[in-house]
This record gives structure tokens, sequence and C-alpha cells, in this order.
């Protein structure tokens, strides 16, 4: 049989018929080990809450640039939309390009074009933004080139439309104006 008594490690005798093992463990040890344990847990566990903390961070500023860039009246591809949207209903355009018309901007490097070229800038205090992107219709070769500026309106705080030019590309070479009836 195996003991433990407090008191030491001793050997017993050799006519004893019971075997006793004591153990006895420095109670200053076993408080050390488990505080550096818990030291190391603790660092552990607070470097996985700053990772933690850091990716949430991150997730937190795509989801803003992302709705941003969607889904706010400020946003270039919006007006770029409106834009669109615009050329696409006027009367005069559809008789130039055709019933069907797309938009595209800039060509980037690999040959994709959705960049679409703007500028912003603040005039007398107002924000103002220009873009500049092409259409094309289902007429064969009828392209054009759409300029379009928006300022800050005060007293609602989004950007409303100045002007929309359209430059026929093709001839007969002419601008088209696109009144804003807001």
């Amino acid at each position: 049989s195996i003991g433990t008594q407090a008191g030491g490690l001793r050997a017993e005798k050799p006519g004893d018929n019971s075997k006793h093992v004591s153990v006895q463990r420095d109670r200053k040890e076993e408080t050390l080990q488990s505080a550096a344990q818990k030291v190391k847990e603790a660092g552990r566990d607070f470097t996985y809450f700053i990772v933690v903390l850091v990716g949430m961070g991150v997730t937190g500023g795509l989801f803003y640039v992302i709705f941003k860039e969607l889904f706010s009246s400020s946003s270039p591809s919006k007006i770029y939309g409106d834009a669109l949207e615009k050329c696409r209903s006027h009367p005069e355009i559809i008789g130039v390009f055709g019933e069907s018309i797309k938009g595209y901007g800039e060509a980037t490097r690999r040959g994709r074009r959705q960049l679409v070229s703007h500028i912003e800038y603040v005039k007398d205090g107002l924000k103002h933004m220009r873009l500049k992107f092409y259409i094309e219709g289902s007429e064969p070769g009828k392209r054009g080139t759409v300029h379009v500026e928006v300022k800050e309106n005060p007293e609602r705080g989004r950007l409303e439309f100045c002007y929309i030019f359209v430059d026929v590309d093709t001839y007969p070479r002419r601008t088209i104006v696109i009144e804003d009836n807001r």
C-alpha cells in the first residue's frame, strides 16, 4: 500500500509488511507555478483579446467605407448612377445614341472601364464634385463624354446637380445640355 504523510520521504524497515511512501511538496513551489501559469494564461488571453479587437476594428472600418461608397448620396458612384439615369431618360440623348445606353469610366491597366474620373473641391465653403464618364448607345459607333458637376445644398446638406453636358464624340459633333428640374 502506498500512503502519503506530511513530514517528508521515509523508507520503512525491511521486516515491515506495509510499505508506506510519504511525499511532501513545497507549497511555495506550487504557489509559484500556479502564479506563473496564471500570468502566462492572462498574457495569452490579453493577446487574443487585442487580436479580436483589431479584427473588429478593421471589419468595422471596411463596413463603414463600403456603406459610405455605395449608399451615401455624396459618393461618386451614387452621383454617376443618378447622372447615367438622367442620360438614359433624356429624349434628345435617346434620339442620338439609341434606346439602350450604357455608361463606363476610364480604362484601367487591365482594360476594365470601371474608374469614374472625379474631383472634389470646396468653393465658397460648399463642397463641389465634377465627374467625367462615357456613354455608348445601340446606334453603331455613337459615343459620348458626359461632364457632371454637383454642388452641396446648404439647406438640405445633399449634393445636387449644377449641370450635365453630353459631348457627342462622333459626327456631327455637338453638346447636349440636360436641364435639372429639381
